[in-house]
């Protein structure tokens, strides 16, 4: 707490004049007496209640008087307040959904390490806006750019494969995700493209789509998912299901030119954790901006003493009343 006007506080210095006063006057005796032969009857009972009574009156009148300048003094109290404004990314996933993706070296496959993956970095980042774009023969946008997380983990939820033509059109999804953040307003607007083959399919070349990119002033961080040499591969035969070994084939040198001509980086997933770690990269490389503002909230505490004052006079009055009724 602190005064607005504190010289005003000097003016305390008539109360204490006025207590000095009044116990001089009291020590002085200067009220009604008179003679008496012996004062045994008159101590032998002490001092009466309504002797100690006739002092409050003016205890609350001086009280009042400093609780009033107290009040003129204007106090103030002071809390400091943090408004903290938050400039999101928008960022768009763009994931391969072709059958490739559900090889093994991932737990439990590749495709699903990448969703489950993808929904931790979701949740860790609230201020952003974030959209899902799908791709294999050709491509799609899963979910628009949203802050709605539920909506957003639930549709990245039901990504799966087999839900367009097979293949990999990597320039097509790289092309789609552009189109979501090209319009955006945000200051950083990222792509990040996951996948685990060669393209093969797609009316857009890769290349292109990165001078799109490009152009837009939009970032791409590339995915290479899939073990060093050989990886399980489900195979439908007569009999089922069966696991092979077939050789992984990323096109790293395209992705790589595809993250390094827009400003991004490429990385290499070979397992879950490291997956994991590459998104955790690309978070602290995409902090969303915050800006905090400090200032102080005021709160006017007059109203509180000049409230007292009022209720000490009040007081006052009505036990002053009250004495003088008394015989």
């Amino acid at each position: 707490m602190y005064f607005e006007y504190p010289e005003l506080l000097w003016l305390l210095a008539i109360p204490v004049l006025l207590v000095g006063r009044y116990l001089y006057i009291e020590l002085r005796d200067r009220r009604p007496h008179l003679r008496v032969s012996k004062l045994e009857a008159w101590t032998a009972g002490g001092r009466s209640v309504m002797e100690l009574a006739r002092h409050i009156p003016f205890v609350l009148r001086i009280a009042a008087l400093c609780l009033l300048i107290v009040a003129i003094a204007r106090p103030r109290s002071s809390t400091q307040v943090e408004k903290i404004d938050t400039e999101g990314i928008d960022i768009v996933f763009a994931m391969d959904v072709s059958t490739s993706m559900l090889a093994r070296d991932f737990d439990p496959d590749r495709l699903s390490a990448a969703k489950n993956i993808a929904i931790e970095f979701i949740a860790q980042r609230p201020g952003d806006r974030m959209g899902i774009v799908v791709f294999a023969g050709e491509s799609y946008t899963q979910c628009p750019l949203t802050t709605d997380r539920a909506t957003l983990i639930n549709l990245m939820k039901d990504v799966q494969t087999d839900l367009i033509e097979d293949g990999t059109a990597i320039g097509n999804g790289l092309a789609t995700a552009v189109a979501r953040l090209k319009d955006s307003d945000a200051k950083s607007r990222v792509v990040i493209l996951l996948t685990d083959g060669v393209n093969n399919m797609g009316e857009i070349d890769p290349g292109m789509a990165t001078e799109i990119a490009k152009t837009y002033g939009i970032r791409v961080y590339t995915i290479g998912v899939g073990a060093n040499g050989t990886a399980p591969y489900p195979v439908q035969t007569p009999w089922g299901i069966e696991l092979r070994n077939l050789p992984v084939e990323i096109d790293e040198p395209l992705l790589k030119n595809i993250a390094e001509g827009t400003g991004g980086r490429y990385f290499r997933a070979t397992d879950n954790t490291k997956l994991s770690e590459i998104y955790a990269e690309i978070g602290q490389m995409e902090k969303t901006r915050t800006t905090v503002d400090s200032f102080p909230v005021y709160k006017d505490l007059f109203k509180d003493y000049a409230l007292a004052a009022l209720a000490c006079l009040l007081l006052e009055l009505l036990l002053g009343a009250f004495l003088r009724r008394m015989p």
